[in-house]
């Protein structure tokens, strides 16, 4: 049987300030993002995702980081880790452009997000 997982795809970093972290992301990976909305800004930085999400509470000690791993089907890989006894922290939601994302919290608190992209290779 192979694993439902594909491999790492994205990263998410929360942000207090979208613009400024942006312009700043911007800069420093030379590149200008392929997603940009008010909710999320997301760059493609050698065949991986780097995504910022505004979080104006985010004080920098919990939580800023989530890492999506590839997947097929969010709901059923969800389904899966909560089954064996990971937690809920994010509904399966499809964010636009195809792209559906997931997250729960394993039994140590570390989030494993969950991702379907059609814009990435669906290899690992």
């Amino acid at each position: 049987m192979s694993s439902p997982f594909l491999g790492l795809r994205t990263a998410t970093y929360k942000v207090g300030n979208l613009d400024e972290a942006k312009a700043w992301y911007s800069s420093v990976f030379e590149t200008e993002p392929y997603f940009d909305q008010p909710f999320y800004v997301g760059y493609n930085i050698g065949g991986f995702e780097l995504g910022l999400v505004p979080d104006e509470k985010n004080d920098g000690k919990t939580d800023g980081v989530v890492t999506y791993w590839g997947v097929a089907d969010v709901e059923a890989v969800l389904a899966t880790l909560l089954a064996n006894g990971a937690t809920l922290y994010e509904d399966p939601t499809d964010v636009g452009d195809g792209i559906k994302v997931a997250a729960a919290k394993d039994p140590w608190g570390n989030v494993v997000g969950v991702i379907y992209n059609p814009h990435f290779s669906s290899g690992s």
